[in-house]
């Protein structure tokens, strides 16, 4: 009888970086399920960038709230980093670069 490893449950594991882009603002919102918040969560802790990133959200979140023009820097460079996301490699899981 051959007993296979446990497969690795998603709330176990840290999310890549463009998976976290894919759900940050769900995440940011509070909208995603458990185990994906943990792995952002846990990814965001980690990634400089993405922490970075997420921050930026925060803030123009935050902008809206008070109804106030978020800041156009935050903005542009939030779009640079979304478009630098499409353009990966093939089988590029958009990891993290430590330190970034």
């Amino acid at each position: 009888m051959r007993v296979w490893p446990r497969r690795r449950d998603t709330a176990e594991r840290k999310l890549g970086c463009a998976e976290v882009i894919r759900v940050l603002q769900q995440y940011l919102d509070g909208e995603t399920d458990e185990a994906t918040a943990r792995g952002a969560a846990a990814h965001l802790d980690d990634c400089r960038r993405c922490g970075m990133e997420a921050a930026l959200y925060r803030e123009i979140k935050k902008s809206l709230a008070r109804q106030q023009r978020p800041d156009a820097r935050a903005v542009e460079r939030l779009h640079g980093f979304g478009e630098s996301l499409l353009y990966t490699g093939p089988g590029d899981r958009g990891e993290c670069i430590p330190g970034w």
